[in-house]
C-alpha cells in the first residue's frame, strides 16, 4: 500500500489526539484524559515554535499513523535539533514501512532546514521500536535521561 506523508492539517487535530491517547494506553498502560490531550494537540497547531505533527495518509488520504517534531536550540551547535515524539501508527497498517516513510520525510526536512540531529526517546525494553529505529540510522547515544517529575 501506499502511504502519502506531509505536516499534518488543522482537520488531523482529533486523530492525531486519539492517537496519542491510544498511544499512551498500549505502551505505558497509562490512561489519559482526551479533552486534556486534545488541547495539547491543538496547541502545537497554535504555537508553531513548540514544534509540528507529520501524518501518513492511506491511498484514501485517511490518517494511518502520525509523529510530533519538537525543536529544541543548540547554542554549541547554532543550529536546532528536532525530537521525535509521539510515534503512532494504527494496529492495522503497522509492518508497512510507515514509521520509515515518516522518518525519511521528517529527515528531508531537517536537512533542508539545517538541523543537525534527530533525535528520540524509547523505552529500554521496547525491542520493535528499537529495531525499527536503527533500521533508519539512528543509534544509541552517549547520553542518559535524567528526569524529575515536577
Amino acid at each position: 500500500m501506499d502511504y502519502f506523508i506531509a505536516k499534518a492539517l488543522p482537520e488531523d487535530i482529533e486523530t492525531i489526539a486519539r492517537f496519542q491517547v491510544d498511544l499512551a494506553l498500549a505502551t505505558e498502560h497509562l490512561t489519559l484524559d482526551p479533552e486534556t490531550v486534545l488541547r495539547g494537540v491543538r496547541n502545537v497547531f497554535k504555537k508553531p515554535d513548540i514544534g509540528f505533527y507529520l501524518v501518513a495518509r492511506d491511498p484514501e488520504g485517511k490518517p494511518a499513523g502520525s509523529l510530533l517534531i519538537q525543536k529544541e536550540w543548540s547554542d554549541w551547535r547554532n543550529a536546532e535539533a528536532w525530537w521525535i515524539h509521539s510515534v503512532y501508527v494504527l494496529p492495522e497498517h503497522r509492518r508497512q514501512g510507515i514509521f520509515r516513510k515518516l522518518f525519511e520525510y521528517a529527515e528531508s526536512l531537517a536537512r533542508t532546514e539545517g538541523v543537525f540531529a534527530l533525535r528520540l526517546f524509547v523505552e529500554q525494553n521496547n525491542r520493535t521500536a528499537k529495531t525499527a529505529y536503527c533500521e533508519t540510522g539512528m543509534s544509541s547515544g552517549h547520553y542518559d535521561l535524567m528526569e524529575k517529575g515536577l
